[in-house]
């Protein structure tokens, strides 16, 4: 049987047992005067310390636990972005006015666009303008730039040489795709290891009137702009083990995600 001590305060009766704590035993009336009271609910906490923050651990945001994933030195989401502050249908567009879409939701009620399917799988897709709103990622966390999305791509074993090149039809490295992409949902799941623990999916894009490419091409914004309308992004397809670095126009609707300061 349990030792505990029962004490009577203010009319309420406490059940104070004892915590083992990595061999130090902690009791809930820390100053022993008879009564547990805020000061000794502080002084335990104290003796846990602080929480310090591992890359692996979830990190809470907007109401949602995102997980993370270690990859080389930098710590990043394992999952899209799902701020949703708006959402419009694919007719809306611009370069310059943030917009954010869920695939396949062409209306405009941020509920009902919660509660479809391809927001639970995909996250948000978002124009360049909106991913560079504030609130997209919590503190401590932001957007990737283009160099940083080369770091990681370097950490999965592509060459630097070849993380500053671009395309605009084939793909850069030898398997960094296969290893970044989630090994299941695509189209065709067979080249995919997730090994980076990246776990990319194909959530498609949208470009003013429609979504396309769900299920065979997965998109990423970087926070680099390229010229006054276009920015840098990362792509990639269930038919390639590489992974493409190109720009587009900032209208452009993709997925994000964020990496730790």
């Amino acid at each position: 049987m349990k030792n505990f001590t029962t004490i009577i305060c203010a009319c309420l009766t406490f059940f104070i047992l004892p915590i083992n704590l990595h061999g130090q035993t902690l009791l809930y009336d820390g100053n022993s005067d008879g009564c547990v009271g805020l000061s000794d609910l502080l002084g335990l906490l104290s003796e846990f310390g602080t929480c310090t923050f591992v890359c692996g651990d979830q990190v809470s945001h907007d109401g949602y636990d995102y997980t993370t994933v270690q990859i080389g030195d930098q710590c990043w989401f394992s999952e899209n972005c799902r701020y949703l502050p708006s959402v419009s249908p694919s007719s809306a567009s611009s370069n310059t006015t943030p917009y954010y879409y869920v695939r396949d939701y062409n209306g405009t009620d941020v509920a009902t666009a919660l509660a479809t399917s391809n927001y639970s799988t995909y996250g948000v897709l978002y124009n360049w303008p909106a991913i560079m709103e504030p609130g997209i990622c919590p503190s401590g966390w932001h957007i990737p730039t283009d160099l940083e999305w080369q770091t990681l791509e370097i950490a999965l074993g592509m060459s630097p040489t070849e993380a500053v090149s671009s395309s605009t039809g084939g793909y850069r490295g030898t398997d960094q795709g296969d290893q970044m992409r989630a090994t299941s949902g695509w189209t065709y799941n067979g080249f995919n290891t997730n090994s980076s623990g990246f776990t990319g999916l194909p959530g498609g894009y949208v470009f003013p009137g429609s979504f396309y490419f769900g299920l065979a091409y997965g998109y990423w914004w970087s926070s680099t702009s390229s010229g006054t309308t276009s920015s840098w992004h990362r792509k990639l397809y269930f038919g390639s083990h590489g992974v493409n670095r190109f720009t587009s126009d900032s209208s452009f609707g993709y997925s994000a995600r964020c990496v730790m300061d």
